[in-house]
């Protein structure tokens, strides 16, 4: 099978079916699957936003993966993927859709440049051709970075740029065996992409492209321009200790042009109320009648301030989190072997809170709060932007103005812990870029570490007591298998990869982590 999922009729064709939504938040889309050439670009943007989504925000690679090695959640059931045995299939589904969406997105792009196609696709409320692309781009960059930040070296591709590493998305249905570019070489590049879209947008700033079919940003340019900045800022930022020069290059840049200024700005996905179409966390408890997934410890604890920096009680720790039976916050014990998986019941211990378990919950890409701590650690950990991003975070999740700044005023100084455990907070539910934070800085110090003491009860009969004691791996795990049919199908590239990159196992660090 084409692992890069090269058929982009065929994909396109697949998206319009996952994406035709049925509450009205989602434009209806009226479709002929077999004449998917025929499709307008305002259907293809809304697919392919749902696709990227549903597969960074999904069962597996982000409530049994990434929200995992964030310790933001414990299992309390099956504990295996908290100790980091971590099935392949994850990786398998997760890179493959990856792919379908981006080979979506590619679509918009090529029908804006086509001469044959490019009047249709920009006639009626679509937007310009220019703008469309940008929108794309900005996209596609999002993915990309998704992607890398799993795996490190994978198979890339710009818009606009020859470089013979950058193959991925060629439309060649018979290249099964697309070269992988080296992270170094992606981040690069992101970096460009970002900083040409929002060239465009913030040009047009003032004008809509897609309309409603855009769920994120209902078609706003300028808003379109500050999230390309934003993100820009974020991957900047993560390779500051490998290219200090180009990291501070962009910074500079994008903070300049225009970045998230409050949380009106945030990139939110905000899912349907009813069926097929709920949120992915809805989907793997409600709907499954499952209560797999609890709120660590870890989370718990620190908000209650007694872990880590803060001693006074968090106001998220009520939205984040349920009490239990007995109204008390109590987080699941993260990582237990599993033999002491059920310790705790469901009604003993803090499931994920009712805001964040809602059927139309709004999956943030990314928030104010995480551009304002960024631009605190460029700015020698500035206090201002430290405290401005604390207030935001706790607006975004309803807490009241006065109350969140109350909070914010009252924390202590800004430092390198104090920011980025504050950031840790924020990211909640963002389990891929809180795992890459940590992979990068080493923050929050008080995860769990092997041997750690995380259960311990005393009783008549003595004291049990269980440690972590990870089944794969010294630790956090630093990246995700490569599929197996890349080794298959894709071999000598594979191989490349492996060659500069390291063992396809979870302890290999990838590039900018080194």
């Amino acid at each position: 099978m084409n692992t890069v999922i090269k058929n982009i009729l065929y994909t396109t064709a697949l998206a319009f079916t996952l994406g035709a939504c049925s509450d009205s938040e989602f434009e209806k889309i009226n479709t002929d699957p077999n004449r998917p050439a025929n499709v307008p670009t305002p259907s293809i943007i809304l697919a392919a936003q749902k696709q990227l989504v549903d597969n960074i925000r999904n069962e597996n690679f982000s409530l049994r993966g990434a929200q995992l090695f964030a310790q933001y959640y414990s299992q309390n059931i099956y504990t295996d993927q908290s100790r980091y045995d971590i099935p392949r299939s994850y990786a398998d589904t997760y890179w493959a859709n990856a792919y379908k969406a981006l080979n979506n997105l590619n679509k918009v792009i090529q029908l804006n440049t086509d001469e044959a196609t490019k009047a249709t696709a920009s006639a009626g409320a679509a937007g310009t051709n220019a703008n469309q692309i940008a929108i794309s781009r900005v996209l596609k960059a999002f993915t990309f970075h998704s992607l890398t930040d799993v795996f490190g070296d994978i198979p890339y591709e710009s818009y606009g740029n020859d470089d013979p590493d950058f193959e991925a998305l060629q439309q060649d249905p018979e290249n099964y065996t697309p070269k992988y570019a080296s992270q170094q070489k992606i981040y690069a590049d992101l970096l460009n992409e970002l900083r040409l879209a929002a060239d465009t947008l913030w040009k047009y700033k003032d004008q809509n492209t897609f309309g409603n079919s855009d769920i994120i940003y209902k078609g706003a340019n300028e808003s379109w321009a500050r999230f390309a900045n934003s993100l820009r800022l974020r991957l900047a930022t993560r390779i500051q200790a490998k290219d200090a020069d180009l990291a501070n290059q962009h910074i500079e840049a994008a903070i300049a042009q225009g970045v998230f200024t409050s949380n009106a700005h945030n990139a939110v996905f905000r899912y349907a109320a009813s069926a097929p179409n709920e949120a992915p966390l809805y989907r793997a408890t409600v709907t499954a009648n499952r209560k797999d997934f609890a709120v660590s410890h870890i989370v718990v604890n620190a908000l209650k301030g007694e872990l880590g920096p803060f001693d006074s009680e968090d106001p998220r720790l009520s939205v984040y989190a349920l009490p239990n039976a007995n109204g008390q916050y109590i987080g699941q014990p993260y990582g237990l072997p599993l033999e002491a998986g059920g310790i705790n019941g469901p009604t003993d211990i803090s499931l994920p809170g009712a805001v964040i378990n809602a059927a139309n919950f709004g999956e943030t890409l990314q928030e104010y709060a995480e551009v304002a701590f960024l631009i605190a650690e460029h700015n020698n950990w500035s206090d201002a932007e430290y405290r401005s991003g604390v207030q935001a975070s706790l607006e975004k999740w309803g807490i009241g103005a006065a109350t969140a700044k109350a909070y914010a005023d009252e924390l202590p100084p800004a430092s390198r812990e104090t920011v980025l455990t504050q950031k840790y907070f924020a990211l909640f539910t963002q389990g891929l870029e809180a795992w890459s934070e940590i992979r990068r800085t080493g923050y929050p110090t008080f995860l769990v570490k092997p041997n750690d003491v995380v259960w311990e009860r005393n009783t008549a009969n003595g004291t049990t007591t269980y440690r972590f004691d990870p089944i794969f791996g010294n630790g956090i795990p630093q990246r995700l298998f490569y599929p197996e049919k890349e080794q298959s199908v894709n071999r000598a590239n594979y191989q490349n990869a492996l060659e500069n990159q390291g063992d396809d196992v979870i302890t290999t660090k990838i590039w900018w982590a080194k």
